[in-house]
């Protein structure tokens, strides 16, 4: 079983930069594929980017494809979402999934029920 902890959310102003980290602990990291998901208020929770286990396989929403980048450092136990050219909707709070079935080792899950383990979240808030 891995434990999720999300950091890096805030408030800034449309067209800058964060970087979201998700740190992993319990469990042996490089097993599972990794997902980032957001959701905003009143809209059901979306997925943003995922990385495979193996291979580095990368998916991203259409949304996002080209202003966000998912990353993971095995031995830092973190996966991390590097979003630039921010804008207003893509305020919401941010969670980071993490599964070790054997359909995530080299393929991206992009849908909320192939994830076991969840963060608490993140809020990025992004001001027009």
């Amino acid at each position: 079983q891995v434990q999720l902890v999300e950091s890096g959310g805030g408030l800034v102003q449309a067209g800058a930069s964060l970087r979201l980290s998700c740190v992993a602990s319990g469990s042996t990291f490089s097993r599972y594929g990794m997902g980032w998901f957001r959701q905003a208020p009143g809209k059901e929770r979306e997925f943003v980017a995922g990385i495979s286990c193996i291979g580095g396989s990368t998916a991203y929403a259409s949304s996002v494809k080209g202003r966000f980048t998912i990353s993971r450092d095995i031995a830092k136990n973190t996966v991390y979402l590097q979003m630039n050219s921010l804008k207003p909707e893509d305020s919401g709070v941010y969670y980071c999934a993490a599964d070790r079935s054997p359909a995530l080792v080299r393929r991206v899950g992009i849908r909320d029920d192939e994830y076991d383990y969840w963060g608490q979240g993140t809020q990025v808030t992004v001001s027009s």
